[in-house]
């Protein structure tokens, strides 16, 4: 792996299905470099790309097609998190021997209410089993989904033991206090907000970027906030970004940004979810692309052949 020179903004790349519902890889392969293209790095399997909808081999074969695509490791931060620790460590080494440049990592999420010394003993396992100096992980955080929280105490902790693998957090409670906490105590520890419209107050505080949904709509707007090189540059992209989130945010999300990708690259298929999710209704969609046509949003040079 490489040392983390990565781009600051990175998208959960949403995962296409053909209609059998199998991942269609050359339509992932496509929109990941658009992404790309647009300034965003790719959070392979996070939560807005089905990950956990996926299998262990699903989404080794998908990050070798990634990898044999020319797409650079460098702005690759896969998800190997998993309730089986065996799953997370082979997932975790696949991730390393393609070069990604770190790994995004959920805690096991199945049992609730287990302590640090537990979370501590699964990430620990996982960094002692895959046993690379090249590894780079950030925790993963999102308790109203996982029911297990990573608390200060884990985070000081897992530091400690390995400062030079656990390098930082994707915050996504909604918490700004906790947020906040974080960017206070840990410093050089790399936080990223899960919302762009968090930005314009993380960043002063030293957040390192941000990893979101909607960064799979609008890479290009995040990409130039964070180039932003005055205050007065940097609220405006805040302002014009944080529009488009709260339109998504008040939509399931996953079925929504797929409609919305959808639409723009001129292929239906591109609604498809694997249960126990649902497609996002015509109704709905037309509804919320009339909502961000008002508000002037665009996906460029997404077409034919990025579709």
């Amino acid at each position: 792996m490489s040392a983390f020179a990565v781009p600051r903004v990175f998208a959960p790349v949403v995962t296409p299905f053909d209609p059998a519902l199998a991942v269609d890889t050359p339509r992932f392969i496509g929109f990941s470099r658009w992404l790309v293209e647009q300034g965003a790095g790719l959070a392979l399997f996070g939560t807005n790309s089905e990950a956990n909808s996926l299998s262990v081999a699903e989404r080794r074969t998908l990050l070798d097609a990634v990898m044999d695509a020319d797409i650079d490791g460098s702005h690759l931060l896969p998800g190997t998190g998993a309730c089986a620790l065996p799953d997370a460590v082979e997932l975790t080494r696949h991730a390393v021997a393609a070069g990604c440049a770190g790994v995004l990592m959920l805690p096991p999420f199945y049992y609730k209410g287990v302590s640090d010394d537990g979370l501590f003993a699964y990430f620990a396992g996982v960094i002692q089993s895959v046993g690379s100096e090249d590894l780079r992980v950030l925790l993963y955080h999102i308790p109203q989904m996982t029911g297990v929280p990573i608390s200060y105490a884990l985070i000081e902790r897992l530091i400690a033991a390995y400062p030079r693998t656990v390098i930082g957090i994707k915050d996504s409670s909604g918490d700004w206090e906790n947020m906040a906490g974080m960017l206070e105590r840990f410093p050089g520890f790399k936080v990223f907000p899960a919302s762009e419209a968090w930005l314009g107050r993380a960043l002063p505080l030293g957040a390192a970027g941000c990893i979101s949904a909607t960064a799979n709509l609008q890479p290009g707007s995040i990409a130039s906030l964070l180039a932003a090189r005055t205050d007065e540059a940097r609220a405006g992209w805040v302002d014009r970004v944080s529009l488009i989130r709260l339109a998504m945010q008040g939509q399931p999300m996953i079925p929504a940004l797929k409609a919305v990708v959808g639409h723009y690259a001129e292929h239906a298929g591109w609604a498809r979810v694997r249960a126990p999710l649902t497609t996002f209704g015509s109704r709905e969609t037309g509804a919320l692309l009339t909502q961000l046509n008002a508000l002037g949003f665009s996906m460029p040079a997404l077409g034919q052949a990025y579709a």
